[in-house]
């Protein structure tokens, strides 16, 4: 179990976060947890709690923290609704990649840090390995919009994972992913979105234990 704490952003700002830490011996390196749009909520601190039992320090940003504080959606139609609002209208993106790159830089004092990110997070994600000093691998979990800023490249070791049956990001844009990033294994899976979820419909415990074991051995190559 892991536990909230504040980090400081560049701006003086306390963002908080979820951070959980290996029971016992040296931790491997750093993985930075990037949300979904519901927040850091209970799924998120599991998926953290997951990455300190592989024996990594974990920390999960609560970049929400910026509109509101605390800020822990469910999966109903309504709370949907209301992390899209979230977002994609309150947040502000540049803003919220300052924050992260905040986040990296604290990270860095504890090891080599890698990043993990899931729908909104998968983006953030690839922006963060686009974009973020200090981060030495990353995997991206069926990020939507990552089509429409394939004008941007990674910075250091990527892999991405969609789901075959996700109406929100179709296999068309899967292929061009591919082709804007020739370089990043972009592995597809007999799944929907929110595969990994195990609170969502949607969960997939084939496609997340594998895209999990993918995201691990990246990690122990790079990190």
């Amino acid at each position: 179990m892991g536990q909230m704490h504040n980090i400081e952003m560049a701006d003086g700002f306390e963002l908080g976060a979820y951070t959980a830490e290996p029971a016992t011996g040296d931790a491997k390196g750093v993985i930075v947890v990037i949300q979904e749009i519901f927040g850091v909520n209970g799924h998120i601190r599991e998926v953290a709690d997951g990455y300190a039992a592989e024996g990594y320090i974990a920390i999960a940003p609560a970049l929400f923290d910026r509109v509101d504080k605390d800020i822990q959606l469910g999966y109903t139609e309504t709370d949907m609704g209301r992390g899209i609002e979230l977002a994609f209208q309150k947040l502000d993106m540049g803003q919220t990649l300052k924050d992260l790159q905040s986040v990296v830089t604290f990270a860095e004092q504890k090891g080599s840090v890698g990043v993990v990110g899931y729908c909104f997070g998968g983006l953030l994600t690839f922006l963060s390995a686009c974009q973020i000093k200090g981060v030495n691998a990353a995997s991206s979990y069926y990020g939507g919009g990552i089509v429409g800023v394939l004008d941007q490249q990674p910075q250091c070791p990527l892999i991405m994972h969609f789901g075959e049956l996700d109406a929100h990001i179709p296999m068309s844009d899967v292929d061009k992913i591919k082709q804007g990033c020739p370089d990043v294994p972009v592995h597809v899976y007999d799944a929907d979105h929110g595969f990994n979820c195990d609170h969502r419909g949607s969960y997939s415990e084939p496609a997340a234990a594998l895209a999990r074991q993918r995201t691990l051995a990246h990690f122990a190559k790079h990190l």
